[in-house]
């Protein structure tokens, strides 16, 4: 899942122009300031101005409340319900599974020619900078306690699809990026639990291993559903008459609910005994099985 923005073309936002090195004429300084003495921008001679003193680093407020958080969220999973070995790694391969597809979509759109989610800091292994609290923290622990199973979603990295060289065409593969991750992450972890045995020696690789395909094979199967703000909605939206797509842009924003509902009507509604989602579930849990060669 990806950020668009609030409409497309967005407004261009005023800022300092670049500063190259090499040419100390365009040397930006703010309003109402001066060169420092001996520098050879505008006033002054001499070399560039030297660095500033390196500050120890503060500790972040904010990520330290989302640590407490999780902390606490931990220990009142662990109390009211009994975390398995199996959870344990399924919420191991999870984390990072999201984490990969959310930036692969930034990685496409600054290959594209946007730099936002650069600019925001989102290109990063840090699971703190895609912490989302709700998405993250407080709606997984709340399904699971209430006996659900797992859903939650990452911060969506920011796309100014405005940026892009070619927006309409770019944004579907911006927005593909992401699913697309998953898929590859499950084939290399097919590829790899074939050729350590994993099936013949199911060992705590193996269940790694196998996990791992799993939960990007559901987060590949979720994000493709054609329901915005998801990704797979970009098939629908690509084949929208220009004039309709920067308004379409604008309330794609606010559909998240839609996937809330698709969520909670998916967990009652019933077929064949089951919910939804949970013959979903098992049906892709017993092909994953056959295609690492279980019975």
């Amino acid at each position: 899942m990806s950020d668009t923005g609030p409409a497309w073309p967005p407004p261009e936002q005023p800022g300092p122009p670049e500063t190259p090195r090499g040419d100390p004429s365009t040397w930006y300084y703010p309003p109402g300031s001066r060169p420092p003495t001996g520098t050879n921008g505008p006033g002054g001679v001499g070399g560039p101005p030297p660095p500033a003193p390196r500050r120890a680093p503060a500790l972040n407020g904010r990520r330290t409340l989302w640590i407490a958080i999780f902390v606490g969220a931990v220990i009142l999973l662990s109390r009211s319900h009994k975390i398995t070995s199996d959870e344990i790694i399924l919420f191991c391969v999870l984390v990072p599974s999201i984490i990969l597809h959310e930036i692969a979509h930034g990685w496409v759109a600054l290959a594209c020619g946007d730099d936002t989610a650069k600019r925001a800091g989102r290109l990063t292994l840090n699971p703190l900078a895609h912490i989302d609290p709700i998405g993250t923290i407080i709606l997984p622990v709340i399904l699971v306690l209430s006996g659900f199973g797992w859903f939650g979603y990452a911060k969506p990295v920011p796309v100014n699809v405005g940026r892009l060289r070619s927006p309409r065409n770019q944004g579907v593969l911006v927005s593909l990026a992401g699913p697309a991750t998953n898929v590859v992450l499950a084939a290399l972890a097919a590829v790899v639990f074939h050729l350590s045995h994993g099936a013949a020696n199911f060992d705590l690789w193996a269940r790694i291993l196998f996990y791992l395909g799993l939960v990007n094979i559901w987060l590949a199967a979720f994000n493709m559903l054609p329901i915005p703000p998801l990704d797979g909605s970009v098939l629908i939206e690509r084949f929208l008459p220009a004039a309709w797509w920067p308004r379409y842009l604008h309330l794609r924003r606010y559909a998240f609910p839609l996937v809330l509902l698709v969520v909670v009507v998916g967990s009652y509604v019933s077929v064949g005994g089951e919910s939804v989602f949970q013959r979903f579930s098992d049906g892709t849990i017993n092909w994953w099985i056959h295609v690492l060669g279980g019975s």
